[in-house]
């Protein structure tokens, strides 16, 4: 199907993904790259719109319910998005994938988590990251950022018992063969020359 790259970067709210994207592309296309930026859930027409749904604080929205909505979002997002991209051969970063529904459905919800990685690979059609970049926050940057957070969606008014569980299971997450962790606790331009050197490799092979 490739040969494009395929960039994922992960981890809880506020961890820097997307000011950390938008580096990595600027730094890519001075480099000669192609580069598409784009984002879970959301990232065509459509997926956008259950974007919009699932954000919404006054969507009433069951665990399973929210499962499947995030899945059909990313089902299109794959068949429309990153499979034309990487078959043009660009290079693709995508702020979340399939982790972010492992942390925030399977740990954050409680679903079982069997259910959570089929439900992904059907969505994805087994696609796979050639980088994923789980920036990690330790409990006492995670804490701050907490107290300051002004909440808007959904997601982010949900109870501080269901995001620590969220921000331990990227800890979780972070240790699995392929994922890279970055610390996310430090300056913007160290994360950036971390996510650059890793970046590197991958595009290399």
């Amino acid at each position: 199907m490739k040969k494009g790259v395929f960039i994922v970067l992960e981890g809880p709210d506020r961890s820097g993904k997307s000011t950390q994207a938008a580096l990595l592309k600027d730094w890519l296309e001075k480099r000669g790259r192609e580069v598409v930026v784009t984002r879970e859930p959301g990232g065509t027409y459509l997926s956008e719109k259950i974007r919009r749904i699932l954000l919404d604080p006054k969507s009433d929205i069951e665990p399973m319910t929210e499962l499947f909505l995030y899945e059909t979002s990313r089902i299109k997002h794959t068949l429309e998005k990153i499979i034309p991209a990487l078959k043009a051969g660009k290079v693709i970063i995508s702020d979340r994938y399939t982790l972010s529904t492992i942390a925030y459905q399977g740990y954050g919800r409680g679903l079982d988590l069997r259910t959570v990685e089929t439900l992904n690979r059907i969505a994805t059609l087994d696609l796979k990251p050639d980088l994923t970049i789980v920036f990690y926050m330790p409990d006492r940057i995670f804490s701050q950022r907490e107290r300051l957070r002004n909440s808007r969606d959904r997601i982010e008014r949900a109870p501080d018992t269901f995001r620590r569980r969220v921000n331990r299971a990227y800890k979780l997450l972070a240790r699995r063969p392929g994922v890279e962790r970055v610390d996310a606790g430090r300056s913007i331009d160290e994360i950036q020359a971390d996510v650059r050197a890793l970046a590197a490799k991958v595009l290399r092979n």
